[in-house]
């Protein structure tokens, strides 16, 4: 494994060292995770339903604690410090922010009352937090037509920008992405990835996405991961894992032999070369 190397030529903003996540006192999720996330970075954390990546994230964002989970050993470094003890809006106010999986908002709210409920936690004033609605609506132009709507009755693709662009209005240095692309036409999985380009390029902004769109997730990244079973078996720079034989096959359904038939694929687990 390589997951001591960073993923850029810079430092790494987040690092999560070998973690172990327990639900309800005895449901063990994750053994023993560990990545990094260089600052500037776009990292993917793949991998099947169940494997592990929501739960992840919210150990880093400190949300376990609503669903009776806890991080029972390892360590969550960021910015150079711990940060396993803070509150979730502490950590949103240090910079790192979850867009959840599902596109929550609150469909009472307009789009634009939704966006400003993003930026609850700064002190800045009411220009900069403008400065920065404008600045959503630059990348989301489709939210400034709908800002009037009630956030209920926009589409699911709108919803999904409106997550993302209200975690902006936080002002975030990492942006924690959970399934972006969950139920959403293949266009818009397109634009949303190539917003979330744009704003690492353009903003500066780190992401972590957690993703089952393996294709999609690593034609956007830089560096991926691959969990299976609450364990990371596989991580490289996005390209290599994309020419990866083994990823080919069975998390984006091509092989370079001849075509399998659902009989062989069912059972590729016991032929996974990292797992044997």
């Amino acid at each position: 494994m390589a997951q001591d190397k960073a993923q850029t030529g810079n430092g790494a903003l987040l690092r999560v060292n070998n973690i172990e996540v327990i639900y309800d006192h005895v449901i063990l999720v994750l053994k023993g995770v560990s990545l990094e996330v260089a600052e500037g970075g776009v990292v993917a954390l793949l991998g099947a339903n169940g494997a592990g990546k929501s739960t992840t994230l919210k150990s880093i964002s400190n949300l376990l604690g609503a669903e009776r989970g806890v991080v029972t050993k390892g360590s969550i470094i960021y910015q150079n410090e711990s940060v396993h003890s803070l509150s979730p809006n502490e950590l949103v106010n240090r910079g790192v922010v979850q867009v959840m999986e599902g596109r929550h908002c609150f469909e009472h709210l307009t789009v634009e009352e939704n966006l400003l409920t993003g930026a609850y936690t700064r002190s800045d004033g009411r220009a900069a937090i403008q400065q920065d609605l404008e600045l959503v609506y630059k990348y989301f132009p489709r939210l400034q037509e709908r800002r009037k709507s009630q956030a209920g009755y926009t589409s699911g693709g709108e919803q999904q920008m409106l997550s993302v662009g209200r975690a902006l209005m936080a002002r975030p240095s990492l942006i924690l992405l959970d399934e972006p692309s969950m139920g959403l036409a293949p266009q818009l999985v397109e634009e949303i990835f190539d917003i979330v380009k744009r704003l690492n390029e353009n903003e500066k902004v780190t992401f972590l996405l957690a993703e089952q769109n393996t294709n999609m997730a690593l034609r956007y990244s830089k560096y991926g991961y691959i969990l299976e079973n609450g364990r990371v078996v596989l991580d490289g720079d996005a390209s290599t894992l994309l020419d990866n034989e083994d990823v080919k096959e069975f998390y984006l359904g091509v092989s370079g032999e001849e075509r399998k038939s659902f009989r062989d694929v069912k059972h590729y687990r016991r032929r996974k070369r990292w797992l044997a």
